[in-house]
């Protein structure tokens, strides 16, 4: 789509909404104006006696549409609010603008950040009423009645978490990078292990390296570990002893006498073994995943993996057998060759599991993934929508509730991912993350140290990379880089 400002610069908020209505679209910058068949948008803001006023005019499919929104700026600002504003009514203009020229109402209205309950739960910290945001949900953002209650839910969950935190802690994520096989839909964080596996020793070395950094530094911080979560990749595609070293070189080396919550991806059902689960039981590992993402055979060798539905039952029985944890299932609407009758027979079979965590996403076609590349046998985004419609009232007829969400660039129906869990069974990581409530210290290939100064919401990051070998090149300079955690926690805390 040939897009046109006037008056601002704000790319990112256009860009931003355009994605979210027209996921087939991409932005292009011409000097030319549009041919009356090619899809365009002008956007225009005007900043007049204390107010904005934002027009769109869309240009699709030999319709042309246009929307328009003010709103009142403040007298006094540092200009970060009067963006924010001007931004907002940039996207509700341009989602008046595609309205008539959409199949259906979007659910998510305009609203398009990834945390959706981060906005409510600020709003009631605030000191809005819970009516009040859902009327800000509703009248600003344009959101439907169901997705406003779902984003509260999940706020006053958030809320719930944060007011048990403690300002010195901290969440510790280590990444391991590998996988048995790429799945269609990953894009690049994990290494098939056949092709990597001479790669993992080097990278365990390397992550050890940055574990004995990480004990160095907490202390000299004086932070804690809350929480300790192992993702990737598949942890467990490592063996029982690479299992062991790692776990125990963390044990030996951290202070972990505050941790509440241990989590490992174990995921792919082909990675989970007796040997492996036993080493996780020894460690203290308490909450485990073990994640079908679909019960369909064909819809599984569709998106490339080498088990089968049978196989995810014999896993989570030798899970369950093994250890007194709670169980998470991760399940994906709107995977390559699934359908409604696919979905929800799928979720009635992880239902009658009773696992403590289910986690329903939406498929995201994330650049360099197999499925975004060759994008056949994909259901439609009214087809994703129906799987969730069943999945969302069926999951709480069975007693689960959402406790987190969070969307993506590029999703099925431009939906969301939503964690739900049994009372009690709520994920303290997951909804740290998702909320950002405090500070993510990442170790490993893919992961992203977030320091999080809760009292102003400023988030710095330092970024591993993401493949395995620039990793163990660079794992030197990445533990200097974690020295920042020291006079981050140390203003932080006062010392």
């Amino acid at each position: 789509m040939k897009l046109y400002l006037e008056g601002h610069d704000y790319r990112y908020a256009v860009e931003q909404i355009m994605l979210i209505l027209l996921p087939g679209q991409r932005p292009e910058y011409p000097d030319a104006p549009p041919a009356p068949d090619e899809a365009a948008a002008h956007s225009a803001l005007v900043l007049r006696d204390g107010t904005a006023r934002a027009r769109t005019v869309l240009q699709l499919d030999g319709r042309r549409s246009e929307g328009t929104a003010e709103t009142v700026l403040p007298e006094t600002d540092d200009g970060l609010t009067r963006d924010r504003l001007c931004q907002r009514i940039i996207k509700q203009s341009f989602y008046k603008a595609a309205l008539p020229l959409l199949d259906h109402a979007p659910d998510w209205g305009a609203l398009t950040g990834v945390r959706p309950a981060k906005l409510a739960a600020k709003a009631l910290v605030d000191g809005r009423s819970r009516a009040e945001v859902e009327r800000m949900f509703r009248e600003e953002f344009f959101v439907s009645p169901q997705r406003t209650r779902l984003a509260m839910e999940a706020a006053e969950a958030g809320l719930e978490v944060a007011r048990g935190l403690r300002p010195e802690e901290l969440s510790l994520y280590v990444g391991i990078p590998f996988c048995p096989t790429r799945c269609a839909y990953c894009s690049f964080v994990s290494a098939d292990i056949q092709r990597a596996l001479k790669l993992v020793e080097p990278y365990l070395e390397a992550l050890g390296r940055e574990i004995d950094a990480a004990a160095r530094l907490l202390p000299q911080a004086g932070a804690k570990v809350r929480t300790l979560y192992f993702g990737g990749g598949t942890p467990t595609t490592l063996s029982p002893a690479q299992l062991d070293r790692m776990l125990g070189q963390l044990h030996r080396s951290l202070d972990l006498s505050g941790l509440s919550e241990c989590t490992v991806e174990a995921g792919r059902p082909d990675t989970i073994t007796a040997e492996k689960l036993a080493v996780l039981r020894d460690y203290g590992v308490d909450r485990l995943s073990v994640n079908p993402q679909t019960m369909q055979d064909h819809v599984l060798r569709a998106m490339g993996r080498a088990h089968t539905a049978a196989d995810v039952l014999r896993a989570y029985d030798l899970a369950r057998r093994a250890g007194d944890w709670a169980i998470n299932m991760d399940l994906i609407a709107g995977l390559p060759e699934d359908s409604a009758d696919g979905f929800r027979d799928t979720l009635e079979t992880v239902l009658s599991l009773a696992p403590e965590n289910i986690t329903v996403h939406t498929l995201a076609l994330k650049k360099g993934s197999r499925l975004t590349l060759e994008g056949r046998g994909l259901p439609s985004g009214e087809e994703t929508a129906r799987m969730l419609a069943y999945a969302w009232p069926r999951l709480e007829e069975a007693g689960y509730r959402p406790y987190y969400l969070y969307r993506q660039k590029y999703m099925s129906g431009a939906l969301e991912n939503i964690g739900w869990c049994r009372p009690g069974y709520e994920g303290i990581y997951n909804v740290c993350i998702m909320e950002e409530l405090h500070t993510i210290l990442a170790l490993g290939a893919g992961g992203s140290t977030k320091l999080t100064d809760p009292h102003t919401g400023k988030i710095t990051r330092l970024t591993n990379p993401k493949y395995p070998y620039e990793y163990i090149q660079r794992v030197q300079q990445l533990c200097a880089e974690k020295e920042a955690i020291v006079p981050f926690y140390r203003a932080l805390l006062g010392g």
